[in-house]
């Protein structure tokens, strides 16, 4: 094993042109697997098995090892045993069947409905920029639309009576319902604020101190200040609320089918990820409160 690691070694360094500190996590990681032979009296490259390979990957899951450091042992494995079947060391790849952990999904961050209150009540209403504030963020809550199509609205594309928004991504227009608080709070900066914001003709819904259309980085410091003032202890961003919107939805019973139109996703896969929160949470509720779980 060891002279087969350093001719390894050499062909990483002068055939895969490979740096250093790569070179040394294949090493360290194929050491390991040495330990492993050791335990399991292996003392032959020539007696491994594709078994003896799936043994070890899962001793190392079982340990708790993360899913990038299953993934990367996997492919000091693959790599290594290709190399001696390559040479001649060995008759079979037994390497051939071993693959990869699917990547874990990463659950988006989302706020609780009282950290949602919490962030909605913070602006100060008694001025024009704090009802410009409560109107984006009642907005953007209230329908889950995405920051740019947020920032991109103009007066046409907004009904308060009839209570939708009309709002367009990637040349693709859908309506969204807009929902009695968002379209009260709409109503508010449109009637009290937006006039004394805006210094020119300007057909743009939101506008900055300036009476310029809002931007994203602007939108995004609005955010991040409420949540300080609000004393939410998440690093929450525009976008945490448009998950909100849609994990409170589904949690509630919504039909992932409309959540997906209101979203603009193009595919259910990508909204499907709310309804596993959901299931996630269910689970994990039922795992803490009932007595038999």
């Amino acid at each position: 094993m060891e002279k087969s690691v350093q001719d390894f070694e050499v062909f990483l360094r002068d055939h895969r042109n490979l740096s250093d500190n790569t070179v040394q996590s294949y090493k360290r990681d194929l050491r390991y697997f040495g330990y492993y032979l050791d335990e399991e009296k292996i003392t032959e490259l020539t007696h491994i098995k594709s078994v003896d390979l799936l043994k070890y990957v899962l001793k190392l899951k079982k340990s708790g090892k993360a899913n990038a450091t299953l993934s990367r042992n996997v492919a000091s494995l693959r790599t290594f045993f290709g190399f001696l079947h390559n040479k001649g060391y060995i008759e079979t790849n037994p390497s051939l069947e071993l693959e990869a952990p699917k990547a874990e999904k990463k659950m988006p961050a989302v706020l609780t409905l009282s950290e949602v209150e919490k962030l909605i009540s913070s602006p100060d209403i008694r001025t024009p920029i704090g009802k410009r504030d409560k109107a984006m963020i009642e907005l953007l809550y209230a329908t889950g639309i995405r920051v740019s199509e947020l920032i991109d609205l103009n007066l046409s594309d907004v009904n308060t009576a009839m209570g939708y928004i009309r709002c367009t991504h990637h040349s693709k227009s859908r309506v969204v319902p807009l929902g009695s608080m968002a379209s009260k709070a709409v109503e508010s900066y449109l009637n009290l604020a937006r006039t004394q914001l805006i210094n020119e003709d300007n057909e743009a819904l939101f506008v900055n101190y300036y009476g310029k259309r809002m931007t994203r980085q602007g939108f995004w410091k609005v955010v991040k200040r409420y949540s300080e003032d609000a004393g939410i202890g998440k690093k929450i961003t525009p976008h945490t609320l448009r998950h909100s919107f849609a994990f409170h939805l589904v949690q509630n019973g919504a039909d992932l089918r409309a959540v997906q139109e209101m979203m603009g996703h193009s595919d259910v896969a990508s909204t499907q990820i709310y309804l596993e929160m959901s299931n996630s949470k269910i689970k994990d509720v039922y795992e803490k409160a009932h007595p038999r779980a």
